[in-house]
């Protein structure tokens, strides 16, 4: 699954702004925003989306 559907699903869930998330989750408030217009992220980045993902998964996400 890509980086950006995993986001997007969490967003739904949390129903977290877009801005927040990218503060929150790499100090990138454009984050988002920027992926959602072609923006690769690199390993860094990725890593820090899915650590902050792991970490603060809703109850009704987790496998």
């Amino acid at each position: 699954m890509s980086l950006l559907i995993k986001i997007d699903r969490y967003l739904r869930c949390t129903k977290m702004p877009v801005s927040k998330f990218g503060r929150l989750a790499c100090n990138d408030p454009r984050l988002v925003t920027d992926l959602r217009r072609g923006r690769r992220p690199g390993p860094a980045v990725i890593e820090r989306v899915d650590a902050f993902l792991r970490d603060s998964m809703p109850r009704e996400m987790q496998p």
